[in-house]
C-alpha cells in the first residue's frame, strides 16, 4: 500500500511558499548531516513559482548540487530543455547545476551517458521532486516500448533513454529519465500537481498500485517511504 499524504492549497502562491519551505528544510538538514545536498528537480510550468521562492531563500547553496529528474534530447539553450530552466533559477544562487545529457542524438546512448554522469555523484539524492502529466507519466517514464527499461532497470542503474509512444505534442522528442529505482532511492520524494483531473488520476494510480496502467502508479507502488503530495486547483 502506497503511503501518501496530501497537502491542499487554495492558491499557487500558497503552495509555492509551502513547498519551497519544505525543500529549504531538506537542504539545510542534508548539509548539516553530510555537508552537501543533492536534489533532482522537475521541468514543466508548475515548479516555476516554487523555484522563484526557493532561489530567494538564504540557504547554503554552494553545498547544493541540482540535477533534472529527466531531460529532453534538445540543445541546452532550447526552451524545451529542463536543465535550462533549472539553471536560470539556481545558478545565480551559487548552486551547482549538472546537466544529464550532452550532444548525443541516439536516445539509448544518451541514456548510457546520463547514467555514467550520475554515477559520479554522491548517491542517493536527498530529494526527488516529481510532477505528473495528464497521461500519468512522471519524470520521463511514459507508456511505450521503453517503459519497462525505466521501471525494471537494475538498482545500480540511475538513468535510461526513452522514446515516449506516442510522442507528447508539446515536446515531441526522445528523453532521458531517472529510473524507478533511482527515484525511489531518494531520502525524500515529493510530488506537485495542479487541477482536479490530475488529482483524480493520481488518486486512481495510487489505489491501483502495482496493477496501475499509469507510469506514476507503477513507480509509487514500489515506494518504501511516505510520499508528500502537494496539490492546488
Amino acid at each position: 500500500m502506497i503511503e501518501a499524504e496530501w497537502w491542499e492549497y487554495d492558491s499557487v502562491d500558497e503552495m509555492a511558499d509551502a513547498v519551497a519551505g519544505d525543500i529549504g528544510f531538506i537542504v539545510e538538514s542534508a548539509v548539516e548531516a553530510r555537508n552537501e545536498a543533492l536534489l533532482a528537480l522537475p521541468g514543466g510550468s508548475t515548479p516555476k513559482p516554487i523555484y522563484a521562492r526557493l532561489a530567494e531563500a538564504k540557504l547554503p547553496w554552494k553545498r547544493v548540487t541540482i540535477i533534472p529528474g529527466d531531460e529532453r534530447l534538445v540543445p541546452m539553450q532550447d526552451e524545451l530543455s529542463n536543465v535550462r530552466g533549472i539553471a536560470a533559477a539556481f545558478l545565480p544562487t551559487g548552486a551547482r547545476v549538472v546537466p544529464i545529457t550532452g550532444d548525443i542524438a541516439d536516445y539509448k546512448l544518451a541514456g548510457n551517458s546520463a547514467d555514467a554522469r550520475l554515477q559520479d555523484l554522491r548517491w542517493p539524492p536527498d530529494l526527488v521532486w516529481l510532477g505528473m502529466g495528464g497521461d500519468g507519466h512522471t519524470a520521463s517514464i511514459f507508456n511505450g516500448p521503453d517503459m519497462d527499461d525505466a521501471l525494471n532497470a537494475p538498482k545500480a542503474r540511475r538513468a535510461v533513454g526513452v522514446m515516449p509512444e506516442p510522442l507528447p505534442s508539446e515536446a515531441p522528442v526522445p528523453r532521458v529519465t531517472l529510473t524507478r529505482s533511482a527515484i525511489l532511492s531518494a531520502r525524500t520524494i515529493l510530488i506537485t500537481i495542479r487541477g482536479q483531473e490530475k488529482r483524480e488520476l493520481l488518486e486512481q494510480a495510487i489505489e491501483a498500485g502495482h496493477s496501475s496502467k499509469l507510469p506514476i502508479g507503477r513507480v509509487l507502488a514500489e515506494a518504501e517511504q511516505p510520499i508528500d503530495i502537494h496539490w492546488c486547483a
